[in-house]
């Protein structure tokens, strides 16, 4: 397997159910629901959502971990329930379970969000165009 990936964010589909992955990319949404939680995990390709388990070790690091941080995830393909299905994705039949769970940037408070479009200043997106280019 590869160090970073074996797959692309976009990639993965129904026929990947129980294999092992690898994915890296940006933390591109995070929702926590107490129990478990979500992350929307983005690379240049397109989105996996990924399931961090509370009975992990590095649940509590990943629970705090800032948006557009840089990590890389081990786990296993699962099929989403009939009524979890994200039908405007396309990996929205799937989601991976996290084994293993590594850092490689941790991201800064952002000076916008990036994944919403709510208004900003030219000036200050100029300022901060190379964050603007991921919008």
């Amino acid at each position: 397997m590869h160090q970073y990936r074996s797959h692309t964010c976009a990639e993965l589909r129904a026929e990947h159910v129980g294999q092992t992955v690898r994915l890296s990319g940006w933390i591109f949404r995070r929702r926590d629901h107490g129990n478990l939680l979500f992350i929307d995990l983005r690379d240049h390709y397109g989105v996996t959502q990924v399931v961090v388990q509370p009975s992990r070790a590095f649940f509590d690091a990943a629970t705090h971990q800032r948006l557009e941080s840089v990590i890389t995830i081990t786990g296993k393909v699962i099929s989403r329930d009939g009524n979890t299905i994200n039908p405007n994705m396309r990996t929205g039949e799937i989601e991976v379970v996290v084994d293993d769970y590594t850092v490689h940037s941790a991201a800064d408070i952002l000076p916008f969000s990036i994944d919403t479009e709510e208004e900003v200043s030219e000036e200050h997106r100029l300022r901060y165009r190379f964050l603007d280019l991921r919008r």
